[in-house]
């Protein structure tokens, strides 16, 4: 008769990080300058269609699109930037 349960191999144990492998940050500052920014731009571009208050006018139909798209690919690729390391 076989067993019901098979027995699993011993899983290999991972060596152990130092201090600073162990704790870091997903992001550094340069990433979240770049989003800083880019959700000032996207601020900034509402808050004049907010203030033209026109439907037909140029702010609205012309320059806020172009900002706001640029301001929200601005921040993706400040979210997804990794600097160079340096060489040691």
């Amino acid at each position: 008769m076989k067993p019901l349960l098979k027995k699993e191999p011993k899983k290999q144990q991972q060596p152990k990080q130092s201090a600073e492998e162990a704790i870091t940050m997903p992001l550094e500052a340069i990433n979240y300058i770049m989003i800083a920014l880019g959700v000032l731009v996207i601020a900034a571009s509402y808050w004049g269609m907010y203030l033209e208050r026109s439907v037909d006018g140029v702010f609205a139909l012309f320059i806020s699109p172009v900002t706001l798209i640029g301001a929200y690919l601005w921040v993706a690729f400040g979210l997804l930037y990794r600097p160079k390391a340096a060489k040691k």
